[in-house]
């Protein structure tokens, strides 16, 4: 604001060509953000979508009174007290058009020689007061503001009479209607060519829906914040969680230790693209007391805590039943009502195998999981699956078991359905296909961790909607 004005020193208006200039282009980029703010669709529960809309808001507020002010530069400095731009010429310069009318802008002049008071039409409809009723007195006007905001209007007026310094501040008020308003006062004190305090003027500003679309864009802020410090949180946990339940090993495992025919395991987990999206995939391979070896993979419906929390759920039951010599397609069926009575309930598939390294034989069931794929002097195919339908789906579910005698040299591969998503280029089929299709390269591997590396090249580069498991087990002499 600029410092003292004198009450004979008149106003220039500006330069009307560079004002239509801003004028044409606040009205287009008013309308292009009041386009994005139609086009923003805003769910309850999105606490993104409400902070973006609260924003689009604010921005069109600020836009408003942005075009309101310009439409007054452009008629120039009324020589009346009437400072509101509510003449029809000032409402063509307007914009935003009629929405921009809720901001009104209204202006005072108090004179404190002769105590006359001049109140625009304007300011008049921002107190809600009727102008037969007469405008407010400089030393009344505090008796409409809330009671812990008239220290700050007395503040204000005094420091612009007594020093003269111009009055810049914000308040509340109560209408004859009861309604509250936000205003932000304007003003400076008039000096006649003495130097003297001759008159005070202000100018009002109702910027009620301003605040309210700033406190939108502030709360809807905090709980975005809030929700991606919960988000934050839980995927901590979960990831901390998923590192404790799968299994410690890191390159190739020999199970069982010091025996002909040993499976040399090797296994490896893909994460999603979306690092929040931690599932209930797992993988084991751990040694029975009967010499045998248990071979496991899996996957819960799910993302996160939840998600996580049930996958050691499972896994832990799994391991205990197998070491308990507890048969695969049993050991199913006890799984299948294990998570139907869960206080969180879900749908799994698995697919689980015990190997019996003396016979080399291995006895297999699945529950609505991917068949085990195994790959034999360089060519490969899927294991005939017995009956199995998906954990949780069905109450007293029975599942079968099948053997399969393995060779020397054998590749087994384990994986969870993730690792070949369908696609618009792909389908599963073709997933498993491409899997298949790597069986010469498996036939020349020297190891279960070459094996792992070849498929992690094959379906580990891009991005994954979901997060997997491979475990590849291979037969030794």
């Amino acid at each position: 604001m600029p410092s003292h004005l004198f009450a004979d020193r008149p106003a220039q208006p500006p330069e009307p060509g560079s004002v239509d200039a801003l004028i044409s282009q606040t009205r287009r980029l008013r309308g292009e953000v009041d386009a994005v703010r139609r086009d923003t669709i805003v769910d309850e529960d999105d606490a993104q979508g409400r902070w973006q809309r609260a924003l689009c808001d604010l921005a069109v507020h600020q836009l408003d009174d942005l075009g309101r002010h310009l439409g007054q530069l452009k008629e120039g400095l009324p020589t009346g007290p009437a400072l509101d731009g509510s003449g029809e010429d000032a409402a063509e310069a307007d914009p935003a058009g009629p929405e921009a009318q809720q901001t009104r802008i209204g202006s005072a002049e108090w004179d404190l020689l002769t105590d006359e008071v001049n109140w625009s039409e304007e300011l008049f409809q921002i107190f809600g007061r009727s102008p037969e009723a007469g405008p407010i007195p400089l030393d009344e006007l505090g008796s409409t503001l809330f009671s812990e905001d008239q220290p700050l209007l007395t503040s204000m007026v005094t420091a612009c009479l007594v020093d003269g310094k111009p009055i810049d501040g914000e308040f509340r008020i109560v209408r004859a209607d009861g309604l509250v308003r936000t205003l932000h006062m304007r003003g400076e004190p008039v000096l006649d060519s003495d130097g003297c305090t001759a008159s005070m003027w202000a100018v009002f500003r109702d910027v009620s829906e301003l605040r309210r679309s700033q406190r939108a864009v502030r709360e809807s802020g905090d709980s975005l914040q809030r929700r991606r410090e919960i988000a934050q949180t839980e995927h901590r946990l979960a990831v901390e969680l998923q590192e404790a339940v799968l299994p410690p090993w890191r390159g190739s495992l020999r199970l069982p230790h010091h025996t002909t025919g040993a499976l040399d395991v090797a296994a490896h987990y893909l994460p999603a693209a979306t690092s929040a999206l931690i599932g209930g995939d797992w993988y084991d391979a751990l040694e029975l007391p009967d010499g045998r070896s248990l071979l496991t993979v899996g996957d819960l419906t799910g993302h996160g805590v939840t998600a996580a929390s049930g996958m050691a759920m499972m896994l832990g039951a799994l391991r205990g039943m197998a070491m308990a010599g507890i048969d695969p397609g049993p050991l199913m069926g006890w799984l299948n009502q294990l998570l139907e009575t869960s206080a969180q309930p879900a749908l799994g598939s698995a697919v689980c195998c015990r190997y019996d390294p003396a016979r080399r034989v291995l006895s297999w069931a699945q529950a609505g999981h991917p068949a085990p794929l195994l790959f034999r002097g360089g060519s490969g195919r899927a294991l005939r699956p017995p009956e199995g339908v998906l954990l949780g789906a069905t109450s007293g579910a029975a599942y079968g078991q099948a053997e399969e005698r393995l060779e020397p040299g054998d590749v087994l591969v384990l994986h969870t359905d993730a690792l070949t998503p369908r696609s618009i280029e792909f389908g599963r089929a073709d997933g498993a296909e491409r899997l298949l299709a790597l069986a010469p390269r498996f036939s020349a591997a020297r190891s279960a961790q070459d094996c792992v590396r070849m498929v992690v090249e094959e379906f580990g580069v891009g991005e994954r909607e979901d997060d997997a498991c491979v475990l590849v087990a291979r037969v030794g002499g």
